[in-house]
């Protein structure tokens, strides 16, 4: 075959069928060219990845002993770095755009809370994108509780008024197409929240489905029953001080916690979160990057700023770049082979202009991202 070896002095070479699918006007593949990270505990090097026309990753490879087939655009330059995207553990779609998520890096999130009329749709979009996006639907609650009395009155809470019924709003979320169920455990200034008794047929109905269940538990008594109902995960991590006990049961039952730090910072109420945060990445609890989009602080895109709060917990930057990789993967309905760039897997790649983990705010502006066989220029 025909071919060429890349060598470290070869200039950046723009991809002309950016925004468009790799096989478009005859395209046989792309080169990526960059600092290359595979995922988990690779070492990045000097490389590239060869992408077929299909958007399958067909080599990679350190620059002089990979041979690239001639022809092929190339996208990146010695000092763009390539990584897997960004996997969001906790965003609401309802008040941003799919498509900015993705073209500002993230190429899966979950969606814990809209109304069950638009999660068709989303997944509908996120297909067309190359997206993978898990949904939750509707958030279960008390009746007359958070966040049907707020932000979620459109539709986004559904209310369950007895351990019986539990089982039919499950259903009801099964069959609208959720991937996960997501209950609110939610005191806020006086409003009714789940007993523990429901709360535990809410999570028994979702195991019957192989369904996870994530809870809405930010004080020490609503975390106490998300634990005493055997949740999966929490949400948020939790913004009243923890005792020791609790946190040692959350490592102890392996309770997977989306971080949304960033926001409760904005909100004023980060300090707190943080400290539950540092004591829970101390006792082993899995904390990923989830950023509660559509909340106060919040922006499209990777969020330079959650990945920095993760490496202040105590994780350290390359341990946060994997909260929202490979260990991101592991959390609830998420393809668990995400997070990586392996050979003859589909591509889901993102070429930045710098090293995220020497200047963080590379994540704001990709150079590109590609996505199930489509090129995305922001």
């Amino acid at each position: 075959m025909s071919g060429r070896l890349l060598h470290r002095g070869r200039e950046a070479y723009r991809s002309p069928f950016l925004g468009t699918p790799i096989s478009a006007r005859g395209a046989s593949g792309l080169v990526l060219r960059g600092q290359v990270w595979t995922g988990g505990a690779a070492t990045p090097y000097d490389g590239a990845v060869v992408i077929d026309s299909a958007g399958q990753v067909e080599r990679i490879g350190p620059i002089g002993e990979l041979t690239i087939p001639d022809r092929l655009p190339i996208i990146g330059s010695p000092t763009h770095w390539i990584g897997p995207g960004i996997i969001d553990t906790h965003v609401h779609l309802e008040f941003t755009a799919l498509a900015t998520q993705v073209s500002g890096g993230v190429i899966a999130m979950r969606d814990l809370g809209a109304p069950l009329a638009k999660v068709k749709r989303w997944q509908g979009a996120a297909r067309r994108t190359g997206a993978q996006l898990i949904t939750a639907g509707a958030i279960l609650t008390a009746p007359g509780g958070y966040p049907g009395q707020s932000w979620g009155a459109d539709g986004s809470a559904y209310e369950v008024t007895s351990a019986a019924h539990a089982v039919d709003a499950v259903g009801v979320m099964h069959l609208a197409g959720a991937s996960l169920i997501k209950v609110a455990l939610e005191p806020g200034d006086g409003w009714p929240t789940l007993s523990p008794s429901v709360a535990g047929a809410i999570v028994e109905a979702a195991h019957g489905h192989g369904l996870s269940v994530i809870a809405h538990a930010l004080t020490v008594e609503m975390v106490q029953r998300a634990l005493s109902a055997r949740v999966d995960e929490l949400a948020h991590t939790p913004t009243e001080e923890l005792p020791s006990r609790t946190i040692t049961h959350l490592a102890d039952a392996d309770i997977r916690v989306s971080s949304t730090l960033q926001t409760f910072f904005s909100g004023g109420i980060g300090r707190p979160a943080l400290h539950n945060a540092a004591a829970m990445v101390e006792a082993g609890v899995p904390l990923v990057y989830g950023t509660d989009l559509g909340n106060s602080g919040t922006v499209s895109g990777v969020d330079p700023r959650e990945l920095d709060r993760l490496a202040q917990a105590g994780l350290g930057r390359w341990g946060a770049l994997r909260a929202a990789t490979d260990r991101a993967a592991q959390s609830a309905g998420m393809d668990r082979s995400l997070g990586f760039i392996r050979e003859g897997q589909v591509a889901r790649c993102v070429v930045l202009s710098d090293d995220p983990i020497k200047e963080p705010g590379a994540w704001r502006a990709p150079t590109a991202v590609v996505v199930r066989g489509r090129v995305i220029r922001p």
